[in-house]
C-alpha cells in the first residue's frame, strides 16, 4: 500500500517536472522568436530609414556622456556610468520602436482595412467587431465596445462615410439604451483622426460603463448582425487591383 502511494507520488513529481521543463522550452522558443522578429524589423527599418542608426546612437551615447560628466564633479563617474548606459539603452529602444511604428502606419495610411487593422492591434479589454457596415467601394464602419461605451470608427471616402456612419449610429442607438456612442472618422482632414493617433484617441475617451455592462451591450449588439461588404484582413497591399476586389465583394 505504502509502495503504491510512493510510486504515485514519484509519478506526479516526474510529470510536474516534465511539465515545468516543457514550459521553460516553450518560453525560450517564444523569446528566441521575439528576438528574431525584432532583429528582422530592425534590418528592414535600417534599410528604409537612414536616420535610424544616427538617432539611436545619439540617444544611447548622450545620457552616458552627461552622466559621466556629472559624475566627475563628485568623483563618482564610474559608479554612475551604468545608470547612463541603462538610460541610453532605454532611449535608443524607444526611438527604434517609435520609428518602426511610424513607418508601419505611414505605409498603411489610406489603404482599405487600415483602421480595422489598427483597432485589432489595440491592447486592453476592447471588443472589436470589424466591418459592421460598409460599401462595395470598401468604405467601412468598425465597432468597438469598451469602458467609454460604443465607438464607431469609419474609414473610406468622406462623402460616403458620413452617411454610412450616421446610419450605423442610428441603428446602434436602438439597442444601446443610455450607453454613450462615439463616432470617429479616420483621416487627415479637419474633424478626422489620423490613423497613427487612432488608438491613442480611443484610449483617452472617458470611462462610462463597467465590464459587466460591456458584456450586456455586446450581446445586444450581436443581434444586429452586419451590413458590410467583406473587408480585407489588414491594409490592402499597394498596387492591389480595386476592380477585382470589388467584384469579389459584390459576389459575397
Amino acid at each position: 500500500m505504502a509502495g503504491g502511494k510512493s510510486d504515485s507520488s514519484a509519478e506526479k513529481k516526474a510529470a510536474l517536472k516534465s511539465a515545468q521543463q516543457e514550459k521553460k522550452r516553450e518560453k525560450r522558443a517564444a523569446s528566441k522568436q521575439r528576438r528574431k522578429q525584432i532583429w528582422e524589423a530592425f534590418k528592414t527599418q535600417r534599410r528604409e530609414d537612414k536616420l535610424l542608426i544616427p538617432l539611436m546612437a545619439g540617444a544611447f551615447l548622450l545620457p552616458i556622456v552627461l552622466v559621466f560628466v556629472i559624475g566627475l564633479f563628485f568623483d563618482m563617474q564610474w559608479i554612475l556610468l551604468p545608470i547612463g548606459v541603462a538610460i541610453g539603452a532605454l532611449l535608443a529602444v524607444t526611438i527604434f520602436g517609435r520609428r518602426v511604428q511610424s513607418t508601419v502606419y505611414g505605409k498603411a495610411e489610406g489603404q482599405p482595412g487600415a483602421a480595422g487593422w489598427a483597432l485589432d492591434n489595440m491592447r486592453g479589454a476592447w471588443r472589436i467587431t470589424p466591418g459592421v457596415a460598409g460599401t462595395t467601394h470598401l468604405d467601412a464602419v468598425h465597432r468597438v465596445i469598451g469602458r467609454p461605451g460604443i465607438i464607431l470608427v469609419a474609414e473610406g471616402a468622406p462623402h460616403r462615410v458620413k452617411s454610412l456612419i450616421a446610419q450605423e449610429k442610428k441603428r446602434t442607438a436602438r439597442v444601446a439604451g443610455s450607453t454613450p456612442i462615439y463616432d470617429i472618422v479616420v483621416g487627415n482632414d479637419e474633424g478626422q483622426v489620423p490613423l497613427s493617433k487612432l488608438q491613442r484617441h480611443i484610449m483617452k475617451l472617458p470611462r462610462n460603463i463597467s465590464r459587466e455592462q460591456m458584456d450586456s451591450i455586446e450581446a445586444r449588439l450581436a443581434a444586429l448582425g452586419s451590413r458590410a461588404a467583406a473587408m480585407p484582413k489588414g491594409p490592402m497591399p499597394a498596387g492591389a487591383k480595386m476592380r477585382s476586389v470589388q467584384r469579389t465583394v459584390k459576389r459575397r
